[in-house]
């Protein structure tokens, strides 16, 4: 678990000029062997993209179907063969608190690929994430992504 300040072992950013772009960095991603268990941040205001990264990720990871928000339900489950993902909405949260009496630490604890939306509403609770993506809207429609690697793993995944 989380505990004090998170190092930052690489910094990228990238410009998103529309949402073509925000699919070619998911596919790559998506090709990175290290993605399997790896757990990955969104940060961004309502309407940044961060759902629509997830979905863009999702489809080159070969999900089929209705890929929904789970802003509501919390926790939107998806599996491909050999690989099971968690997709986690934390923005409804009052208090962290609220992600250990949902459970959420078995879900970490499990192998899969982890995908959380406002972490910061689970603050010092989460394990460290080995990418966070800063989602940022710009006037022109276009994103400004910052991404950090914390781990050897999220390092690996940005190579």
């Amino acid at each position: 678990m989380l505990t004090g300040h998170v190092p930052i072992l690489e910094t990228r950013t990238l410009h998103w000029p529309d949402e073509a772009a925000c699919e070619a960095f998911a596919r790559g991603l998506a090709l990175q062997p290290g993605l399997r268990d790896a757990f990955i941040e969104l940060h961004g205001p309502l309407g940044a993209g961060k759902t629509t990264f997830v979905r863009h990720l999702l489809r080159a990871l070969g999900v089929q179907g209705r890929i929904k928000s789970p802003t509501y339900a919390v926790l939107e489950p998806h599996a491909v063969p050999g690989l099971d993902i968690s997709h986690l909405d934390f923005y409804r949260f009052n208090d962290p608190r609220e992600w250990l009496d949902a459970g959420f630490r078995d879900v970490f604890a499990a192998p899969g690929l982890k995908l959380a939306e406002w972490p910061d509403h689970a603050a010092g609770l989460l394990p460290v994430a080995d990418l966070s993506l800063h989602i940022e809207p710009q006037t022109d429609d276009s994103r400004t992504v910052t991404v950090q690697a914390h781990t050897a793993r999220g390092q690996a995944l940005l190579a």
